[in-house]
């Protein structure tokens, strides 16, 4: 166990990365490198700053807290925290929560896009024709004069407009929690969406996971869009009501691209598979190249707040 120079214990960091790995990381802290395993590498109870590890089951990403007595900040590397918020209330006064707004951005972003275009100019369909050695032309959709709808109008929502800016869509609407006005123009409110559907080609769920957008994309929602309309979400799975879905996409109205879905895993058989119209993607919006580098940003930037005494950024719960 390490000291300062009075002799007081350092605080300590669990990271999911090895620390030597991370250039800069603040010299009062200690570090320790856990990614999930069975075997923790400190008593958790000296843990400080408690870096989630990354696509790993929400149990095990909990597991340690309860016996993290000591802990000041948990810091996630996913956007979405809903697997942390129930852990909350057992976590010593003045704990706090935080997401990693703007690490996954561009990655998402950039998924959204390939969707897009891989839905509407029928990739999929392409793929298995060349598996199957035939050259089937096929008059396809573009992006180009198509109004676009951003369900969710945060950084990643944001992000994912800056890469629709170069397709000439006839327009983008955003729609956020509540309304409010940005530099490309107003982001309308999840209570103006029952007049928006109907005049969207393309749809985007890119909305956390809360209760009020629990099976947003239910019944009525799809029901007010358009004969023909595409359907993608990179958010959460729950966020679309998957049996609404699949009558949708079942009877050839809608089409969807969905990398993510509910259940997920999705179970080998689930008919969303082998639904007409309907692209799967194994959860893979942030799995990329682009996260190890911003990953370590994050980590050096909140474990440099703490170990000074700043406020740490992106804060979302904070256990009273």
């Amino acid at each position: 166990m390490s000291a300062d120079d009075n002799g007081f214990a350092r605080p300590l960091a669990w990271l999911p990365l090895p620390a030597a790995e991370i250039d800069g990381l603040p010299e009062g802290l200690d570090y320790a490198q856990w990614d999930g395993e069975a075997e923790y590498p400190t008593d958790p109870a000296r843990c400080a700053f408690y870096a989630v590890p990354y696509l790993k089951a929400p149990d095990v990403c909990l597991r340690p807290l309860p016996e993290m007595t000591g802990v000041r900040v948990v810091q996630t590397l996913t956007a979405g925290v809903e697997h942390m918020l129930p852990a909350v209330p057992g976590l010593p006064a003045g704990a706090r929560l935080c997401n990693a707004r703007g690490l996954h951005d561009t990655s998402t972003a950039e998924l959204a896009l390939t969707l897009i275009l891989a839905s509407l100019r029928g990739v999929p369909d392409f793929v298995r024709a060349q598996d199957a050695g035939e050259w089937r032309q096929q008059f396809r959709p573009a992006l180009a004069d198509k109004t676009v709808l951003i369900v969710g109008y945060g950084s990643i929502g944001s992000a994912i407009e800056d890469r629709l800016a170069p397709f000439e869509c006839e327009r983008v609407t955003r729609v956020a929690r509540s309304a409010r006005t940005t530099a490309r123009g107003p982001v309308h409110a999840l209570a103006d969406l029952p007049e928006l559907l109907p005049d969207a080609d393309v749809v985007v769920l890119a909305t956390p996971l809360t209760e009020e957008t629990r099976h947003l994309a239910g019944p009525g929602f799809l029901g007010r869009m358009k004969d023909g309309a595409l359907l993608v979400n990179i958010a959460r799975g729950k966020i679309v009501d998957t049996g609404a879905l699949l009558a949708e996409t079942g009877s050839g109205r809608l089409r969807a691209a969905l990398d993510v879905t509910d259940p997920e895993p999705l179970p080998a058989g689930h008919p969303l598979w082998s639904s007409p119209g309907v692209l799967v993607t194994p959860h893979v919006g942030g799995p990329s190249s682009a996260f190890e580098p911003r990953a370590k940003k994050i980590l050096r930037d909140q474990l440099r707040r703490f170990a000074q005494g700043d406020p740490v950024r992106n804060v979302v719960a904070t256990a009273t």
